[in-house]
């Protein structure tokens, strides 16, 4: 795709790789037929081709709308394109400098800047999140559907976490929300760790991974998340820890990408390379390690929601199934399981009616073989799956640490 951009996008720090971007494109379109809001909406700005060539005409200097900040915001950033894309259109990095130069052109209506700076000001920051919680659970019956739906249902609490200090180590990043909406999946994935002769180091100066504020209109914050986690993970780094594992794929999507995103900076660019080499979804960690010690022979009958950061983002679609089926696990097919659930970050509150659109369609799938209980690997699809209130939805690796002997 030929581009010409305009001199006020050329000074922009990623205007070469915007360029380099849409030069990729070759209008063919078969991104269209995986794009969960495409198949909606049925709109060709509502599919990945029609929001490239919306961002190219704001690049090369047209007029910026209200119209065209709302194409960009209902893509899911699920990146099945990228998956389907004969010609390797890198759209996501595309998509975060488009949809940067709109929204510092096209100021927001008051609702849409209140709900987006309320939930930056909470998701990320775990006691008052947590706070929340609590008390949205205890005042639960007075709470409209759309607020009960978020709230966990059965929130297994977390298990005490081993005490072992083992030759081999790992840090875990403990997230943000994860503590509070299932609190007992990095205690599992602990206990599993350590049966394998793997001990698990916790930083509390890291937390959020920093993709809520990059999402929410508020990159800059969101990198200065990624680099308070790199100082906070370094010291461990240097006396050796192997990995940075992470339970939810959507933070192990983007501390994958710190690498990237702080190329250009001149003290962190080499230590954020270093991150992202060492930033391990949990399923990468246990298929490398003998699973036979473990002892399981599991035979409960699953369906598993591979997240579109798992298979879309870091390309590790059909890891984990393979894994449950080697433990024993009984995985029933889910049509369509390339499409997203809705979740995808805050999109559930930001785009509630698409939202659940996906969410129904989702679930559908996921029950046509009608299994015991769905499991996941990423807690924004467990929590917005399980608020529909019907197959329980969890984590894959408190299964995996419940079949334990």
């Amino acid at each position: 795709m030929q581009t010409t951009l305009s001199e006020r996008a050329r000074e922009l720090p990623r205007a070469a790789e915007a360029e380099s971007i849409l030069r990729t494109c070759v209008h063919c379109g078969f991104c269209n037929a995986t794009c969960p809001t495409y198949q909606l909406l049925g709109d060709e700005l509502d599919g990945p081709r029609g929001r490239i060539y919306l961002i190219k005409q704001v690049l090369e200097g047209n007029e910026v709308t209200q119209k065209t900040q709302q194409h960009l915001d209902r893509c899911l950033s699920c990146r099945n394109c990228e998956t389907t894309c004969p010609s390797g259109v890198d759209y996501h990095n595309l998509l975060d400098i488009g949809r940067a130069v709109v929204d510092a052109a096209v100021p927001r209506p008051l609702g849409q800047r209140l709900l987006r700076e309320g939930l930056r000001r909470i998701v990320p920051h775990p006691e008052l999140f947590k706070g929340l919680v609590n008390s949205g659970q205890v005042f639960r019956a007075l709470l409209p559907d759309a607020l009960q739906s978020k709230l966990p249902r059965h929130a297994t609490p977390a298990k005490p976490r081993p005490r072992t200090h083992r030759d081999r180590q790992v840090l875990m990043l403990e997230g943000c929300v994860q503590p509070s909406l299932s609190p007992n999946t990095n205690a599992a994935a602990a206990r599993v760790l350590d049966r394998l002769g793997i001990s698990v180091i916790s930083s509390r100066e890291a937390r959020c991974c920093g993709a809520v504020d990059y999402h929410l209109d508020a990159q800059a914050a969101g990198l200065d998340r990624a680099r308070r986690n790199i100082d906070a993970w370094w010291p461990s780094i240097e006396k050796g820890a192997e990995a940075i594992v992470q339970t939810a794929s959507g933070c192990g999507a983007f501390i994958k990408d710190y690498g990237h995103l702080l190329a250009s900076d001149p003290v962190y660019a080499d230590k954020a390379k270093k991150v992202s080499a060492l930033a391990l979804d949990l399923v990468e960690v246990l298929r490398n390690e003998p699973l036979e010690q473990l002892g399981i022979h599991a035979s409960q009958r699953l369906a598993f929601h591979c997240p579109c950061t798992l298979q879309h983002g870091q390309k590790l679609g059909g890891a984990v199934e393979a894994l449950l089926m080697q433990l024993g696990f009984n995985l029933t097919s889910v049509p369509d399981g390339h499409l997203c659930c809705g979740s995808a970050g805050t999109y559930s509150l930001t785009q509630p009616a698409l939202s659940r659109q996906l969410r129904d369609n989702k679930l559908n799938a996921l029950e046509s073989g009608h299994p015991e209980v769905i499991v996941t690997a990423n807690i924004g699809c467990q929590s917005h799956l399980d608020g529909a209130g019907r197959t329980p939805v969890r984590h894959w690796i408190e299964l995996v640490e419940a079949a334990l002997p």
